[in-house]
C-alpha cells in the first residue's frame, strides 16, 4: 500500500497573481506521493482552488490580519489537520508558519516538517521594507526561524543568493524554478510592434519608463501599439501620461485581461520592474515565442539572454530593444531555454520533502 502524506501550504495572498499562480499550478499538477491542502485567506485564490477540486482552509492568514491572529488560525489547522508538513509561501507565511508549529506533532506523532519557499527576496534595499530598521529586524526574525525550518526553496539562482546574503543561510537552500508547460495550441510568433505590458500598475514596474520608450518607437513605426494590461495605483498618472504624450490613441489600457489571450494577441513583453525573482510573465512570454525586453534584475537573467536585458532609465536603449525583439524572430529568447515544466517543478518539490525525511 502507498502511504499518502498531508503536506498544508500555507500561502497568505487572496489575489490571482505570482504566487497563486504557482499554487494553483503545483495544485492541479499534485506533488508525487502526497496529498496537498492550501490554508489561504478568503478570496479568489481559494475560489479557484475549490473550482479545480483542491482542499483548501480560509482564514485569517494574510499580514493584514496580523501576526497574532494568522499564528492562531494556523495552529487551528495544523491541530486539527495533522500534516506530515507544513509549506510556507512568502516571508509572512514563514515567520507566522514557524510560530505555529512548534510543539506540534503530526498524524504519526512526528515533528511536523517545515519547508518555506522564497518568491520574492528583493536585492534592493528598501522595495518591501519601508526602511533599514524594519529591514534588520526582519532579517534577524529569518535568521532565527531558519534554525528550525528544514529546508528553503528558492525560485531562482538570485534568489538563493539573497537567502544568504541577507538571512546568512544557504546550506539549507535548494533552487526549483517556476515551472511553465509549453502553450496549446502552439503559438505561431509573427514579426510586429505590437508591445505588451502585463503586470500592477505600481512604482516599481517603471510603466512610466515604458511608455517614454514607446513614445520613441511611436515616432519612427506608425504601426506599434502598446497596450498597459492590470489595475494599480498608477493607472490615472499612467492615463494622464499618454495624453501628454499624444500617444492616446496608440496606448491601451484594458485593465485585468486574460494573460494567455493577450500574449497571443502580441509580439513584445516588456517588464522594466525594479526587481524581479522568476516572473511567470517572462517565462510565460518565453514560452510563447515573443520578444522580450527586461531590466538586468533578480532572476531575469536566468530567463532571457543578455540582448533582451536594459536600463529601465534609458529610453532609447528600450526602445531599440523593443524594435529588434518586434521585428527580428531571430533575436528573441528560444522557446524552452528555462527547460521546466510545472511536472518538473513539482517533482522537485517531492524530493524536497523526500530528502528532509517527511
Amino acid at each position: 500500500m502507498v502511504l499518502i502524506r498531508t503536506a498544508l501550504w500555507l500561502v497568505p495572498v487572496a489575489e490571482l497573481a505570482g504566487v497563486a499562480r504557482h499554487v494553483l499550478d503545483a495544485a492541479t499538477e499534485g506533488i508525487p506521493g502526497w496529498r496537498l491542502v492550501v490554508l489561504c485567506p478568503v478570496g479568489p485564490l481559494a475560489e479557484a482552488l475549490r473550482a479545480q477540486g483542491t482542499p483548501v482552509v480560509t482564514g485569517p492568514v494574510s499580514p493584514a490580519d496580523g501576526t497574532a491572529a494568522a499564528v492562531r488560525a494556523i495552529r487551528r489547522t495544523l491541530q486539527r489537520l495533522r500534516p506530515d508538513l507544513l509549506h510556507t509561501h512568502l516571508a509572512f507565511a514563514d515567520l507566522a508558519g514557524v510560530a505555529a508549529v512548534t510543539g506540534l506533532r503530526s498524524g504519526r506523532g512526528e515533528r511536523i516538517r517545515l519547508v518555506s519557499t522564497e518568491h520574492g527576496i528583493s536585492g534592493v534595499r528598501g522595495y518591501y521594507q519601508s526602511g533599514n530598521l524594519q529591514a534588520r529586524v526582519k532579517a534577524r526574525a529569518h535568521r532565527a526561524r531558519l534554525l528550525r525550518t528544514d529546508r528553503v526553496i528558492a525560485v531562482s539562482d538570485s534568489t538563493a543568493e539573497q537567502v544568504a546574503e541577507q538571512w546568512g543561510s544557504s546550506q539549507k537552500v535548494t533552487v526549483i524554478r517556476n515551472g511553465v508547460d509549453a502553450p496549446q495550441p502552439t503559438p505561431q510568433p509573427r514579426a510586429g510592434l505590437r508591445v505588451l505590458s502585463l503586470a500592477r500598475l505600481a512604482p516599481e514596474k517603471n510603466i512610466d519608463q515604458l511608455m517614454q520608450a514607446f513614445a520613441h518607437v511611436a515616432r519612427e513605426h506608425p504601426e506599434a501599439r502598446l497596450t498597459i494590461a492590470g489595475r494599480g495605483p498608477e493607472e490615472g498618472a499612467l492615463r494622464t501620461l499618454a495624453y501628454s504624450l499624444h500617444l492616446e490613441d496608440r496606448i491601451d489600457f484594458p485593465g485585468h485581461v486574460d494573460a494567455d489571450e493577450a500574449l497571443r494577441a502580441h509580439d513584445v513583453v516588456v517588464q522594466l520592474s525594479t526587481w524581479e525573482n522568476l516572473s511567470y510573465t517572462l517565462l510565460d512570454a518565453v514560452a510563447h515565442g515573443l520578444g522580450v525586453v527586461a531590466t538586468d534584475v533578480g532572476g531575469n537573467g536566468e530567463i532571457v539572454p543578455a540582448r533582451c536585458l536594459v536600463d529601465a532609465a534609458d529610453p532609447d536603449a528600450v526602445a531599440s530593444a523593443i524594435v529588434s525583439q518586434g521585428t527580428q524572430l531571430e533575436a528573441r529568447p528560444e522557446a524552452g531555454r528555462t527547460g521546466q515544466s510545472v511536472r518538473d517543478m513539482c517533482q522537485g518539490i517531492a524530493r524536497v520533502y523526500q530528502e528532509v525525511g517527511a
